[in-house]
């Protein structure tokens, strides 16, 4: 039987018991760094891996230093760290992995964040599809432009930028789409909510350079990795204008929760025929079989959690 626990304060304990108080400064202002890792169960090898454990926490790591937070573990520890924590857990079905670096000095207006103590917290829990649809999905172009890196870095997972995205994901579910595309300040073309962004013509990729306010993905560069090698096509990293969507030939969004997901219409105009793309569904196809430990081509990129029989 699974059990609910976390890392807190050095430990791994029942997760009921990993509280914080209310004086915490990152519940006050958003001052902590957070990574989301899939934990991907394997039921014909009865095995559980977790996907590119060591990129997560490299990218968590640079989160720290832009915050000021000295958390006392490296990559290897905290890749540790989790196996330790999923074996104690038990879980044998997909999950998804939280690590929060925050500031946890119990103490409110105060601005420096050299003043203040750092800690990490662990959590995993089951998980399943990130966007309730099947194949492709609506999306809508978000009227709330996305933040710029002058404003706060959305290049690593600060948690107070993420009101940004919640606020796009919020406008277009309640119009009735799955998901938002978000422009920059200039009003090209960013990314998703939480998702990296990538469009499809004449046989060509492209993608938003992460100079356009972009998170560094990790399953953005899976996706840049898999056209290169399986497909044989290169992806080419340019501004791209919100016009230019409409007229693709196919769109996909990528991330770790949303693992490869197609757009089939923006702003209520199909995208190519309104289907999953036969690139799209390549690249989504090999990807849902690689994160699994399934190919041995990838499976360095996949970390297997011994678990007891």
């Amino acid at each position: 039987m699974p059990r609910e626990l976390a890392f807190f304060r050095g430990a791994i304990v029942p997760i009921a018991e990993a509280k914080v108080s209310v004086m915490t400064h990152a519940l006050h202002y958003g001052t902590a760094v957070f990574e989301g890792i899939r934990g991907n169960w394997n039921e014909e090898q009865g095995k559980l891996f977790v996907f590119r454990i060591a990129e997560h926490y490299d990218r968590l790591l640079q989160g720290c230093r832009m915050l000021m937070m000295d958390i006392p573990y490296t990559t290897e520890q905290l890749c540790a760290i989790t196996i330790e924590l999923l074996q104690s857990c038990g879980y044998r079905q997909d999950l998804y992995i939280r690590p929060l670096a925050y500031k946890s000095q119990e103490l409110v207006a105060n601005l420096r964040l050299q003043d203040l103590s750092s800690d990490f917290t662990l959590i995993a829990v089951p998980f399943g599809a990130y966007i309730d649809a099947e194949g492709a999905i609506d999306c809508t172009t978000s009227s709330w432009r996305r933040i710029d890196d002058t404003v706060i870095p959305p290049r690593v997972k600060i948690s107070g930028h993420y009101v940004n995205s919640i606020l796009a994901k919020t406008e277009a579910t309640l119009a009735g789409f799955d998901e938002a595309i978000m422009l920059t300040p200039d009003g090209d073309v960013s990314e998703g909510s939480g998702e990296n962004l990538f469009m499809v013509t004449n046989g060509e990729i492209f993608t938003p350079p992460v100079a356009d306010n972009n998170l560094v993905g990790i399953t953005r560069d899976s996706a840049i990795t898999l056209a290169r090698e399986e497909l044989g096509i290169d992806v080419v990293e340019r501004r791209i204008r919100r016009s230019e969507l409409y007229l693709a030939d196919e769109v996909f969004l990528t991330g770790t929760a949303a693992h490869i997901t197609p757009v089939g219409s923006l702003d209520r105009r199909p995208i190519g025929n309104g289907e999953v793309g036969p690139i799209t569904a390549q690249i989504r196809d090999t990807y849902v079989d690689l994160i699994s430990g399934n190919n041995p081509k990838y499976l360095d990129w996949c970390t297997e959690v011994p678990l007891e029989a």
